[in-house]
């Protein structure tokens, strides 16, 4: 009787055992998951020519590893003209993400001193990015700039 209450004893370890070092197993490979998480982010160049046309580059690409905090929301109607809308596509041309640049050829500026006040500047040249939560499907960036009547493409590449 004490042998069978030993063999039984044994076993029921083994098996807790083996479960727990199932579910040790599974954990890590959650924090494996968790790990792969990334940030992609696009630099941009634009310059308006004497036309005032603008003209915009791609200048530099980054994949780092981390979790954005938040996913930027697009919101169309708070979008005013001069905005750039930033739309990164799939190889198939499907829409993955969207988000919303306000003008940065024309910042608005708080300045402090006896009293605030705002002043938008104008400039020729500028430098503006995006960061989103990266994706593999990702492939293209398309760049288009709402004017009062429509939006106008300024820019589109593949990744």
């Amino acid at each position: 009787m004490g042998k069978l209450f030993n063999l039984l004893t044994v076993s029921v370890l083994f098996f807790f055992g083996c479960s727990h070092l199932q579910s040790q197993s599974q954990k890590v490979d959650k924090a494996t998951v968790q790990s792969e998480n990334q940030i992609g982010y696009l630099f941009f160049k634009v310059i308006k020519d004497q036309s005032g046309v603008e003209k915009i580059s791609l200048t530099e690409k980054k994949i780092v590893q981390g979790k954005m905090k938040s996913i930027p929301v697009f919101v169309e109607s708070e979008m005013k003209s001069g905005d750039f809308l930033i739309t990164l596509c799939d190889k198939k041309g499907r829409e993955i993400m969207k988000q919303h640049v306000e003008d940065p050829l024309n910042p608005e500026l708080e300045v402090f001193g006896d009293e605030m006040a705002r002043h938008r500047l104008k400039l020729n040249e500028t430098e503006f990015s995006i960061r989103f939560p990266y994706s593999s499907e990702i492939e293209s960036v398309k760049i288009e700039k709402i004017t009062n009547s429509k939006k106008k493409l300024l820019f589109t590449q593949n990744l």
